[in-house]
């Protein structure tokens, strides 16, 4: 696979903030990691979407779950390997409820990928990378951005990725609609940390 194009950027954290602000997200629920940390501090920091940290990522299905039941948008913001023991939560609240909730899931490990020539993204969730169990068992490596799409798109979950050079605004724009369309969670797989400078809305 091809390595990512070095003048390619991340959106950043304003890029992000500023879509969910024009879809009417009026509460983002999760965890923080590296990738979302600069989304969270200014979200703390306000105005926007008020900030609700949860202690598990399972419980951030359902707080939000709560909130839409209540009449909010919420949006969970969770890292891949939360994603990994939340199913239950997306299985049996988000789906069963008919939910449409959108989750942006940050892709731990994704440059570690890259470095070892399988981009993630580019991997079709029905296919098996050739090197995968040799990848998923090495002990130096994090290889949960592998997992991501293919255990969201088990459970029924569609989902696109945004990385570096994508679009915010059309990346959220179409998890929104598709959700709404649906009545179905959605997700957005962040490939790499979002800036921190303000940006362009991408």
């Amino acid at each position: 696979m091809s390595a990512t194009p070095a003048a390619a950027v991340m959106p950043t954290a304003s890029d992000v903030a500023a879509v969910l602000v024009a879809h009417a997200v009026t509460h983002v629920v999760g965890l923080p990691d590296n990738t979302s940390a600069p989304l969270f501090d200014l979200l703390a920091r306000g105005p926007g979407p008020r900030l609700i940290t949860a202690s598990r990522e399972g419980e951030a299905f359902a707080i939000a779950a709560g909130l839409w039941t209540g009449g909010k948008k919420p949006v969970v913001v969770i890292q891949a390997t939360g994603l990994l023991e939340s199913g239950d939560a997306i299985r049996g609240t988000l789906l069963r409820m008919h939910a449409p909730i959108m989750t942006l899931v940050t892709s731990r490990g994704y440059g570690a990928m890259r470095l070892r020539g399988v981009d993630p993204a580019a991997v079709d969730a029905s296919d098996e990378p050739p090197n995968a169990i040799a990848l998923l068992t090495d002990p130096t490596l994090d290889a949960v951005a592998l997992l991501a799409g293919p255990t969201l798109a088990a459970w029924g979950v569609r989902y696109r990725y945004l990385g570096p050079g994508g679009r915010a605004d059309d990346v959220i724009a179409w998890a929104d609609r598709e959700a709404e369309a649906t009545r179905l969670p959605t997700a957005v797989i962040v490939t790499d940390a979002l800036g921190r400078g303000r940006g362009s809305a991408h």
